[in-house]
């Protein structure tokens, strides 16, 4: 079938206006705003309803058609970019908010649900409560950030965002829908269990096994109050144990780690952010008292801070972006990675390293995942993005980061396609294996976003 005849079809099931295979439309979706090469792009559609994206998948099995789901498209590591051409499915259209459920506390939502829109609803309509929040602008999708174990505001308390999905609805690589958590036998979407979980298989497979059209994201109590508590750290190796005694307590409900080398008087140091909450000041100041020891026991110290650097730090969502384009040009690119608590010291000394070597000025951080249990760190890479012998220097360091982290024992978070083969060959071979059975039951044309976690 010609592209004449396979656009007339999409334009018939979304309409005209939202379905497009013109150079000019799909510039932006052959891109994304990390370092990733950019690829070609078939066509871009935004269906409205899980009926239509049945329609697309039907039909794009039927031609064996390659599909890449998006969110926001706000990765950075290019996982929304077709490898191998197709259709882009952009999900921005379903943007329903189904329920907010301030009893059992979750929202159901539409895949193209964003933080900020979310956020807005809440403080308008349920001010006490409030919703996991990545690092990201407010246009990043919560069902993406989610799908991939992302991070950010609740995540030292209740862990990474992907382990607050309740329930799912999915289509299925044959155009069938599947609901997942308590939705599958129950009206209410409050639980992921106790059933068989299968919502893991569709976190961190970056759109390879389904399309998902809702989610159930669990809510949590708004305090009145909430601040932040900056302390001082010269050496990386006080900070496992610091952590751990901070983390041992119900204190904190946000820690997180920054760490570079501009401007000049933040080089050397690691500047420990506590956030804290509480209903009354006095609540506050009691936490800012046993924080203030811990900081000194544990060898470092307490840092007050003018108001308007807090007013920035208090901001959601906190927008890792703001401080890392020290080279100009509008690059930007990180490797996240999932590490224990205990490696932090070492990664720090790596990242420094490899952003020297490349001659980037280093800039990592760190958010603490569920008290402790481990840390999302991550080194940022900044490029001029009209010079593409930077932007290929900054593709090699994070190259570079990737092998390093495998080394150390930790995992890449939402990795690129270099990354993903990096894990595919230190990967357990049976579950390379499983992952490779389940993929191709489910998929069996090979259409769901091919090019990403290939197990040969």
């Amino acid at each position: 079938m010609n592209s004449v005849e396979i656009l007339s079809k999409l334009e018939e099931i979304v309409g005209k206006d939202f379905a497009s295979n013109k150079k000019e439309d799909l510039y932006i979706y052959s891109q994304d705003p990390g370092a990733s090469i950019p690829r070609p792009v078939d066509y871009v559609v935004m269906p409205e309803s899980v009926e239509e994206v049945q329609q697309i998948v039907r039909y794009a099995n039927q031609e064996k058609i390659p599909i890449v789901p998006m969110g926001g498209g706000l990765t950075l590591s290019g996982l929304v970019i077709p490898v191998k051409g197709g259709i882009v499915l952009d999900m921005k259209r379903m943007d329903e908010i189904y329920e907010i459920n301030e009893m059992s506390r979750y929202a159901l939502i539409g895949a193209g649900v964003t933080t900020g829109q979310l956020l807005g609803y809440l403080d308008e309509n349920h001010p006490r409560l409030q919703p996991p929040v990545p690092d990201a602008p407010p246009s990043a999708t919560i069902a993406g950030n989610a799908l991939i174990h992302g991070s950010g505001y609740l995540s030292q308390k209740f862990g990474d965002h992907g382990a607050m999905i309740n329930g799912l609805e999915v289509v299925l690589p044959n155009g069938e829908i599947c609901k997942l958590g308590s939705c599958a036998l129950s009206d209410s979407w409050f639980t992921r269990g106790p059933l068989p979980d299968f919502i893991g298989l569709f976190t961190s497979s970056f759109g390879t096994m389904g399309i998902i059209t809702k989610l159930s994201i669990k809510l949590f109590p708004k305090p009145k109050m909430r601040d932040i508590v900056f302390g001082l750290a010269k050496d990386p190796k006080i900070l496992p144990p610091l952590i751990n005694k901070i983390t041992h307590t119900d204190i904190a409900e946000d820690l997180l780690l920054g760490i570079q080398d501009k401007p000049d008087w933040m080089k050397g140091y690691v500047f420990i952010i506590v956030y804290i909450t509480g209903e009354t000041q006095g609540e506050l100041d009691s936490k800012l008292k046993i924080l203030k020891k811990f900081y000194r026991k544990g060898e470092a110290r307490y840092m007050k801070v003018p108001p308007r650097i807090s007013e920035i730090f208090l901001e959601k969502p906190q927008f890792a972006a703001k401080a890392a384009d020290f080279r100009k040009g509008g690059g930007f690119e990180y490797v996240g990675s999932f590490i224990p608590l205990d490696k932090i010291p070492e990664i720090i000394e790596i990242g420094s390293k490899i952003s020297l070597d490349h001659d980037i000025v280093p800039t990592m951080g760190a958010r603490l995942i569920g008290k402790g249990h481990s840390a999302m760190f991550f080194i940022s890479y900044s490029f001029n993005r009209a010079d593409p012998e930077d932007v290929a220097n900054a593709r090699d360091a994070l190259h570079e980061t990737d092998k390093a982290v495998l080394e150390l024992g930790g995992i890449p978070w939402k990795a690129e396609l270099a990354g993903q083969k990096l894990i595919l060959e230190k990967l357990d071979p049976n579950y390379k294996f499983l992952l490779k059975t389940i993929r191709n039951t489910l998929d069996p044309n090979g259409i769901m976003n091919p090019g990403n976690w290939e197990v040969e």
